[in-house]
């Protein structure tokens, strides 16, 4: 028994398909009178890998054809006695299109092709959102590559709070993100990410997880409002990206982009041009396995990041002399601790202060520490690893190179 329920239970896993990343069509299949045809086929052939898929209709003339890969295709469809229809269209990430065929009578030899491109407004869900096209992805400039730069080119997001002033909260700042996006109005942390049909959300701060590569991803969809049932996972926008397979014929890319200090300016007060050195660099490659004859295909990315840089900061440290003991040049006061006796003259009820202070010390003298009072490990130490000043400061307080 306990064998026949996990069966069972896997076949009816095997059935389910997920639709957030795939494609739709549903729609009718009448003759000339309007009248439904029952029994006719409808054939999708995806144009990018031959990939050939076959519904038929019920009684009622209705198909459907569910977990479409996003692609350009061509449907013919075909009914005993009717001339066939081709036609093409493009399917989008997450698209649900509703889509009628009329049928003539005549021989299969007269078949009808027909040009005009498939109606783009959605009828059969009330999601409001976008699909950024393929060129956008490869040609808009994106900062460090992140594909979150594209959600900014939807109507309806734009850059949060915290990446404008530099606000830490956990409300706006996204870690490792750059940047917070309010799409629709919403909170920055009530987005959704979705990879392939696959969650790609960070539950801590609702950030994306994998930022693929552009030159891997093939869609990239942005849903605003008004979720359908396969997504909806927070309040906020909704982030659906698709990433490339390998089709019917061999294809790749390669790039390199190179970013270095020598041409950078630099401020008036900085410490020099900083060593930089920055190489993004990869390729992408797929096509058939075995032949163009071939119906399984392969998709090779890799990505690298090399960046070498120098850090030049102005930092305080002791001199020689203060490192010795003698901070006579110092304004601060120094104190001896082993002095300090208790105020008589202190008074709890009053704030602290010069004036009322728990307890007296007694400066040393020309505000030098007698050496007997110094640790010496402590002060090899400091001699050793601390490196020597090398620049003094401003009489304004300023730390200034020029």
């Amino acid at each position: 028994m306990r064998v026949f329920s996990v069966l069972l239970v896997v076949g009816l896993v095997s059935s389910a398909w997920g639709q957030s990343d795939n494609a739709v069509i549903m729609g009718t299949i009448t003759d000339a009178q309007s009248l439904p045809i029952a029994m006719a086929t409808v054939h999708f052939k995806a144009l990018s890998t031959g990939a050939v898929r076959v519904v038929s209709t019920n009684e009622k003339g209705l198909f459907y054809a569910p977990a479409l890969r996003p692609d350009d295709y061509e449907l013919t469809t075909e009914a005993s006695g009717f001339a066939p229809v081709t036609q093409t269209l493009h399917l989008e990430v997450g698209q649900k299109l509703a889509l009628d065929v009329s049928l003539k009578v005549g021989p299969v030899k007269e078949g009808v092709r027909v040009t005009a491109s498939a109606d783009v407004l959605r009828t059969t869900d009330a999601s409001v959102g976008e699909v950024v096209e393929p060129k956008s992805i490869q040609e808009l400039p994106l900062n460090g590559r992140m594909l979150i730069d594209l959600v900014l080119s939807v109507p309806g997001a734009h850059v949060g709070f915290g990446a404008q002033t530099g606000e830490t909260n956990p409300l706006y700042w996204r870690p490792g993100q750059r940047s917070a996006i309010v799409i629709g109005g919403s909170r920055p942390n009530a987005n959704f990410f979705l990879l392939d049909g696959a969650t790609n959300t960070d539950p801590t701060f609702n950030t994306q997880n994998l930022s693929p590569s552009p030159d891997a991803v093939m869609e990239f969809q942005v849903v605003t409002s008004s979720y359908t049932a396969d997504m909806g996972g927070a309040g906020g926008g909704q982030i659906n990206i698709v990433t490339r397979s390998g089709t019917s014929q061999f294809h790749g890319t390669a790039y390199e982009f190179l970013r270095n200090g020598a041409m950078d300016a630099s401020p008036f007060a900085s410490m020099g041009n900083n060593h930089l050195v920055q190489n993004n660099f990869g390729a992408s490659f797929g096509g058939p396995l075995a032949g163009k004859r071939s119906r399984t295909f392969f998709f090779l990315n890799y990505e690298g990041l090399r960046l070498s840089q120098a850090d030049a900061q102005i930092l305080t440290v002791p001199t020689p002399d203060e490192i010795n003991g003698d901070f006579s040049m110092s304004k601060a006061r120094i104190y001896d601790p082993t002095t300090a006796v208790a105020n008589p003259n202190y008074n709890p009820a009053l704030p602290v202060g010069p004036l009322n202070y728990p307890y007296t010390r007694s400066q040393f003298p020309n505000n030098q520490i007698p050496s007997g009072q110094i640790n010496p490990q402590l002060q090899a130490f400091l001699l050793k690893y601390l490196p020597a000043p090398n620049m003094t400061m401003m009489a304004s307080g300023v730390d200034s190179n020029n």
